[in-house]
């Protein structure tokens, strides 16, 4: 009758009442609504400016560099155990606004250079079609351009709302955290 009942995968099913999952799994309930531009960079260097910070985020503003979306980078390093020592990675991300996005994150590679090597991807931005409170299929919202994850933890308490009907309450996942091993 339009709700899910479960999920089937090589011929096994598991049952549910609800469902979360990413868009890939249902592109027939999921719109496209933008791309987003992501340059992962290697580097033999520290950003410069940033007082030899081994890790460290920069947003340059929209109305800086004459855009609607803000340019996002983010640099870690060996200190996360994700490059071998003395190389960084810098990611660059923004939201696709013209026909050539490898000109429209040009300031944000700027900063980083020189740039040993480069990995360039587009993907699409999509969102889910209907808050899934009928079907029971509540799906995730695609990564955006951000590098601080605020929208996806959005996502993720909007998700938990549609699927209960009411906000998360961090306060009383403490409070039971607390009951179960004492207090901090």
């Amino acid at each position: 009758n339009g709700k899910v009942i479960g999920v089937k995968s090589e011929g096994e099913i598991a049952r549910c009442k609800q469902l979360i999952c990413d868009p890939s799994y249902v592109k027939d309930r999921v719109e496209k609504v933008g791309q987003v531009i992501r340059v992962i960079c290697i580097l033999s260097h520290l950003i410069k400016n940033t007082n030899d910070a081994n890790s460290c985020q920069i947003i340059i503003p929209q109305n800086q560099v004459n855009r609607k979306s803000d340019i996002y980078v983010c640099m870690i390093s060996s200190a996360h155990n994700v490059a071998a020592q003395g190389k960084y990675i810098a990611i660059v991300s923004t939201t696709v606004e013209t026909k050539e996005p490898e000109k429209e994150i040009r300031p944000a590679l700027e900063l980083l250079e020189p740039i040993e090597q480069k990995f360039i991807s587009i993907s699409d931005l999509v969102v889910p079609k209907d808050l899934g409170t009928e079907s029971q299929i509540f799906i995730s919202r695609t990564y955006d351009a951000t590098t601080h994850f605020e929208t996806t933890c959005n996502d993720i308490k909007n998700i938990y709302k549609r699927m209960t009907g009411s906000e998360f309450d961090f306060e009383e996942m403490k409070r039971k955290k607390n009951d179960i091993y004492g207090e901090d």
